[in-house]
């Protein structure tokens, strides 16, 4: 009976403990609705251009952002080509792009984080947000 009672006062004060616990926001981890708009402001100066609005990209020379691998795949990776640009043809879905993309490191890690999580939650794509600390470690594993 005791043992129960011990069992019972644990369980209530754990279940206590996550009611009381905040939703985590986009720097913690969350998904911060303020990081998608963000996101979309840095998108429209630095991306739309080459990528169009709808995420489509030009054939033969910018890739789309409409449920590829390089969006909705690995964040390591799609940091790194924010950070580093990209000057080599690469093909998404069958199809070869070349066209060069410029490097993107003068962009602070929020608002790396805030233009990736914008695209992996735009176009169609329902992938993770991107949090500034995963820029951060990318960016410092660069140098």
């Amino acid at each position: 009976m005791k043992k129960g009672i011990i069992i019972f006062s644990l369980l209530f004060v754990v279940i206590y403990l996550l009611a009381q616990t905040k939703p985590k926001t986009a720097s913690q981890g969350g998904t911060d609705k303020a990081s998608v708009d963000r996101g979309k402001k840095i998108y429209d100066i630095y991306c739309l251009a080459c990528h169009q609005a709808d995420g489509s990209g030009v054939p033969r020379l910018n890739p789309p952002l409409i449920k590829t691998k390089w969006v909705l795949g690995d964040k390591k990776e799609l940091i790194t080509v924010i950070l580093k640009g990209m000057d080599e043809p690469i093909e998404v879905d069958g199809e070869d792009y070349n066209n060069v993309m410029a490097s993107h490191a003068f962009l602070k890690d929020q608002e790396v984080a805030d233009v990736l999580t914008y695209v992996r939650k735009s176009f169609g794509n329902k992938a993770s947000g991107v949090i500034s600390s995963e820029v951060k470690t990318v960016r410092a594993t660069m140098k």
